[in-house]
């Protein structure tokens, strides 16, 4: 998939590698574009804080806010540089710097330096606390009240018609599906916001088609098929637990934070090859096997509360029961984004290891 956006109007558009090179129209503004041959990030850091940014080179020479501190800034100019280049470019900056300045200025420069890398990209607590803070920006909780607010308040208008509640039906069942296609496409902006670098929830409102969150939704949909339900299957029609179906758990349970992974930062069906995900795992194992534990604890918890703080009486109280129902999704939903925050980090420290050239 190839993303970039329209010359004329800025508008972000998706095309499939085939159209590259060929002449279309902006769905947004109707002007002819050219679909790049490929996707081109320029990666650069605000001049205002340091957040740091990622933008498609389309928009180089353009006017921006950066996503941290709100400062206005100018996309630079495009080129091919990974986000790893630009940490060596500022690297040898601060040398430069360091050379020009007395042996005790170079020291506290250089320490400030060590702490500045060990606090991993600008988190202000420890990883392990700090990561549960993901989805707390003003973005994320926002986004978090509409995944809940919307199905609540359709349920409870249809509660309060009574009757004629069913005319809100088939409207409500579309405007769930939308909200679904839009929440795992910004579950997937998640991940490649946090593989960017970027430690809080993305405000990315209205930013895809909606052939694009389709598509995000269809892959999402394809790699949860693939590791979640051979044991949920075998379970339903076999109807015990035995070594077929822990051995499906294990196969899912290990392989899915990497096929989710590549399946969201590859966006294409290359990403559903075995053997990509066997060789990114051999190439980094033991970080992927802590992944995987951290992921697998991270689920478990979420259900043992929801399991602990909804007895079968709490499940059959009418009203309060919905309300306990909202709140186990808000944790699901905010669960959800710790994980794809994980996903993005593990890419964002390990890419090279990786090698997968997205």
């Amino acid at each position: 998939m190839l993303k970039f956006s329209c010359d004329n109007c800025g508008h972000k558009i998706g095309a499939k590698d085939e159209h590259a090179g060929k002449r279309a129209r902006c769905p947004a503004c109707g002007g002819v574009i050219t679909v790049p041959e490929k996707t081109i990030l320029v990666n650069f850091l605000c001049e205002n804080c340091g957040e740091r940014i990622s933008a498609v080179h389309t928009r180089a020479g353009k006017e921006g806010k950066c996503p941290k501190c709100r400062h206005t800034l100018v996309v630079p100019a495009a080129h091919d540089l990974t986000l790893l280049d630009v940490r060596e470019q500022y690297k040898l900056q601060d040398q430069q710097a360091r050379q020009s300045c007395t042996p005790e200025q170079a020291f506290e420069q250089e320490q400030a330096s060590k702490e500045e890398t060990e606090s991993d990209s600008g988190r202000r607590l420890p990883w392990i606390i700090d990561i549960f803070l993901y989805p707390t920006s003003t973005p994320g909780l926002t986004h978090l009240a509409i995944f809940i607010g919307i199905p609540l308040l359709i349920h409870l208008i249809r509660q309060l018609l009574g009757p004629f509640g069913l005319v809100l039906l088939f409207p409500g069942l579309i405007i769930n599906l939308l909200l679904g296609f839009y929440m795992c496409w910004y579950f997937a902006e998640c991940v490649r916001d946090s593989a960017a670098g970027h430690v809080r929830a993305p405000e990315v409102f209205a930013d895809a088609d909606m052939g694009t969150m389709f598509g995000q939704w269809l892959y999402l949909g394809a790699c949860y098929a693939i590791f979640v339900l051979p044991a949920a299957f075998y379970f339903t029609y076999a109807n015990r637990t035995d070594r077929i179906f822990w051995a499906l758990v294990a196969y899912g349970v290990f392989f899915f934070p990497m096929g989710l992974l590549a399946v969201v930062m590859f966006d294409t069906r290359s990403a559903f090859n075995p053997l990509l995900w066997i060789a990114s795992i051999l190439s980094t194992f033991f970080q992927y096997c802590g992944l995987v534990l951290l992921v697998s604890g991270i689920v478990l918890a979420s259900l043992a509360l929801i399991g602990i703080g909804a007895p079968q009486e709490a499940r059959q109280m009418g009203i309060a029961a919905k309300i306990l129902g909202a709140v186990f999704s808000c944790l699901l939903i905010y669960m959800a984004f710790v994980v794809a925050h994980l996903l993005g980090r593990f890419y964002w420290r390990y890419q090279e290891k990786l090698n997968w050239e997205v």
